[in-house]
């Protein structure tokens, strides 16, 4: 045998498979004597084994895709896909935020043009909501803050160190 013949056989790459020749084996009649059973206790006769099914009709089996195992991804993510950006300039537009936090919306809130005291009022109203709807808040930078709902979830952490540029 040839290495491209033993490498078609272990590949698969031949068109026909060859089944391998099952010698049958020839048996005796066996005569067997029983007592005969009463016909109101008749045993159920065993079943023949089924024999395997050949390797061509296993594989047309299993190229047919069924539709109970597609599965669309796009319309399961499409839902929760959506991050908004906001950049509040008074407290009261922390409800605002809020609202798009209930539609199951990602926030990131930049308090850089806010003083220092109504970012922290944002903040801590910003804190309940989270808590509130399961979701969860995490500080992205400097006066930088993701907000999520319970739907989205944050993986990995932004370091806390702070490069000063004024020197």
């Amino acid at each position: 045998m040839s290495m491209k013949d033993k490498f078609k056989n272990f590949f698969y790459l031949d068109e026909y498979e060859e089944e391998p020749v099952q010698e049958e084996r020839k048996q005796r009649p066996v005569q067997r004597y029983e007592k005969p059973a009463p016909a109101a206790a008749e045993q159920p006769q065993k079943k023949a084994p089924k024999a395997p099914k050949p390797v061509k009709e296993r594989r047309e089996n299993l190229e047919e895709p069924t539709v109970q195992n597609l599965v669309n991804l796009q319309n399961s993510s499409a839902s929760s896909s959506k991050v908004s950006l906001a950049e509040p300039r008074v407290y009261a537009e922390a409800q605002d935020i809020a609202e798009s936090l209930k539609t199951k919306q990602a926030v990131v809130v930049n308090l850089q043009r806010i003083e220092r005291d109504q970012g922290l009022r944002i903040i801590d109203f910003l804190s309940g909501t989270v808590y509130a709807l399961g979701g969860d808040i995490q500080r992205i930078g400097t006066d930088i803050f993701l907000c999520v709902p319970d739907t989205v979830e944050v993986d990995g952490a932004i370091s806390d160190y702070y490069h000063d540029d004024q020197q």
